[in-house]
């Protein structure tokens, strides 16, 4: 990020209701990067990964994400490639996940698009990851999930940023 880079809200979704995913589309690519904050909490079940698809792409097969995981006195490592999304946050039920997301020059055309991931849950773990999507289109839309049918609760937020150079 360059100096004197500043954040611009672009939306921010709080759920009125629960659902299975979050979309922002028609994201304007005058930015240089993407920073999305979520605070989530799921409608039941345990702890749970989240996943982000880009651009409606769900069986392309190009995405990859490498997990560090850090709970108690345990930790973790795993990768997966050939993949229809990136294995990005944490959700539960019994507390809050914090995640940042930061999608690097989203709206290059002429590179490969990776996103850094930290989050974590005050009672389970932490991770760091990142996500790999092996497409050159810029991102105009994206889309956060869940790994399973699990759904986010009411009162969950996810805002976008964008990073502008000064």
């Amino acid at each position: 990020m360059a100096a004197g880079a500043t954040y611009e809200p672009i939306a921010t979704t709080t759920l009125s209701s629960a659902a299975s995913s979050v979309t922002f589309s028609s994201i304007s690519g005058s930015y240089t990067d993407l920073i999305i904050a979520v605070n989530a909490i799921c409608a039941s079940g345990g702890a749970d990964v989240t996943t982000l698809q880009y651009n409606g792409d769900t069986t392309s097969g190009l995405y990859s994400s490498t997990r560090n995981v850090g709970s108690g006195n345990t930790t973790d490592t795993d990768r997966s490639t050939g993949a229809n999304f990136i294995y990005s946050g944490l959700i539960n039920s019994t507390v809050r996940g914090s995640d940042i997301y930061h999608i690097l020059n989203y709206s290059n055309t002429t590179t490969y698009k990776i996103c850094l991931v930290r989050a974590s849950l005050a009672d389970n773990q932490t991770r760091a990851s990142v996500g790999l999507w092996r497409n050159t289109n810029a991102i105009t839309s994206l889309t956060i999930s869940h790994g399973s049918s699990i759904n986010f609760n009411i009162g969950s937020t996810f805002t976008i940023y964008g990073i502008k150079a000064a």
